[in-house]
C-alpha cells in the first residue's frame, strides 16, 4: 500500500487533519448547531429572521416525522424497484388501497390495530399475485413492466374511486396514541421568567419510532441473515443461486410481498396521520421515486437518508418558501444526480 492510500496516517504525522477527520469535525459542528437551534433560547434577531423558534422547530419535527412516513413507503419500493429491479409504478396504488382497506376494517371493527394488520396482510397477498402473474412473466423487460404497472395503477385508481367515491376519509387514531406530549424544547420565555415548552402530537412521534424500528429490521434482514444473503445473491446472479438449489421465484415473491405489505402498512399509518383521498397514490409514488433516486437504489440506509432530506425540504419549504417549496425536492434530486448519479448510498454498477 502506497503513502497515497493512507491519508489518515500521513495527516497525523504531518500535524494536519485527514479527510475523514475533517468530515467528522464538520458533522460534529452541524450537530452542535442543530442542538443549539432546538434547545437554546433564541435571541430576538434570530426570531426575526426565522419567523419564530416555534415555527422553525415545528417545521423540523414535521419534516422528520413526514420522513418516517416516506421511509415506510419507500422502503417497500426500494425492495421491489431498487433491489429486485422490478419497475412497479403501481406502488402508490398499493399505498392508497392499503389505506382504504385499513379504514374499512378499523371503522367496522373499532380496532385500529386490526386495520393496520389488514392493510399489511391484504396488500402482501396482492403483491404475491402481482409478482407471480405479472412481473415474473416480464423479468428483464423494464419497458413492459413500466407500461403494465402504469396500466394497473390507472385501473386500480378507477376501481377505488368507484368503491370509495371521491371523498376524504380519516382513520381514527386509538386513544393510547392520541393527544400531545410536551417536549424539552423552550419556544418562548414569558415576562415572569416562566418557560414555554413545545407540545407535539404523540402519534407523529410513534410513526417516526415505527419507521426507525422497521428500518433497522429490514437492514438486519438484508445484511445479517441467510434470507438477505439469498435475496442479494438472486439479484446479482439468479442462475447461480437457482443452481445451488434455492427457489429463486419463491424468494422474489416473498420480497415483493414484504414490499407491497409495507406500502399497505404505510397507507394505514399515513391515513391516520393525514388523510385518505384520491390522488394520494401519485403523491407517494413520486415521493418514493425521489427518495430511492436520492438515497441509492436497493439501499435501506440510503432510503432513510433520502426520506429525511425530502421530508425536511418539504416542510421547511412550506414555512419559508411557500411558493417554491416543492422545487426544493427536485433541486435535491438534481444535485444528487449531478454529483453522485448512483445516489448517496448507492453502488456503481
Amino acid at each position: 500500500m502506497s503513502i497515497l492510500d493512507r491519508p489518515s496516517s500521513s495527516g497525523i504525522s504531518g500535524g494536519g487533519v485527514s479527510r475523514r477527520q475533517a468530515w467528522g469535525l464538520f458533522w460534529l459542528l452541524v450537530a452542535a448547531l442543530v442542538a443549539w437551534l432546538v434547545f437554546a433560547v433564541w435571541p430576538d434577531w434570530l426570531n426575526a429572521i426565522l419567523i419564530s423558534k416555534k415555527a422553525f422547530v415545528s417545521a423540523v419535527l414535521n419534516g422528520v416525522t413526514l420522513a418516517g412516513l416516506y421511509f415506510l413507503v419507500a422502503s417497500g419500493f426500494t425492495l421491489i424497484f431498487g433491489l429486485m429491479r422490478n419497475v412497479n409504478l403501481a406502488h402508490g396504488s398499493l399505498y392508497l388501497l392499503g389505506a382504504y382497506i385499513g379504514y374499512e376494517v378499523a371503522n367496522r371493527t373499532g380496532y385500529w390495530l386490526l386495520g393496520v394488520a389488514a392493510g399489511f396482510i391484504v396488500l402482501a397477498a396482492i403483491g404475491v399475485v402481482m409478482q407471480v402473474v405479472v412481473f415474473r412473466r416480464l423479468e428483464g423487460d423494464d419497458l413492459r413492466q413500466t407500461l403494465v404497472s402504469i396500466g394497473i395503477s390507472i385501473v386500480a385508481a378507477d376501481l377505488m374511486l368507484a368503491v370509495w367515491a371521491g371523498g376524504t376519509y380519516q382513520i381514527a387514531v386509538p386513544e393510547w396514541l392520541d393527544g400531545a406530549v410536551t417536549l424539552p424544547v423552550i419556544t418562548a420565555v414569558r415576562s415572569n421568567g416562566a418557560s414555554v415548552f413545545l407540545t407535539y402530537p404523540f402519534y407523529r412521534i410513534a410513526v417516526l419510532a415505527a419507521a426507525i424500528v422497521i428500518g433497522i429490521g429490514l437492514w438486519l434482514m438484508l445484511n445479517k441473515t441467510r434470507v438477505g444473503m439469498m435475496i442479494r445473491a438472486g439479484v446479482d446472479d439468479r442462475a447461480m443461486l437457482s443452481a445451488s438449489g434455492v427457489n429463486v421465484h419463491a424468494v422474489f415473491a416473498i420480497v415483493f410481498a414484504v414490499g407491497a405489505g409495507l406500502a399497505g402498512f404505510a397507507g394505514v399509518v399515513g391515513g391516520s396521520a393525514l388523510s385518505v383521498a384520491p390522488g394520494e397514490d401519485i403523491r407517494y409514488l413520486l415521493a418514493s421515486l425521489v427518495v430511492v433516486i436520492v438515497g441509492g437504489m436497493g439501499s435501506i440506509s440510503g432510503a432513510a437518508i433520502g426520506a429525511l432530506l425530502i421530508g425536511l425540504a418539504e416542510q421547511l419549504g412550506l414555512v419559508y418558501f411557500p411558493t417554491y417549496g416543492v422545487v426544493l425536492t427536485f433541486i435535491i434530486m438534481v444535485v444528487t444526480l449531478a454529483i453522485r448519479p448512483q445516489g448517496i448510498m448507492g453502488k456503481s454498477r
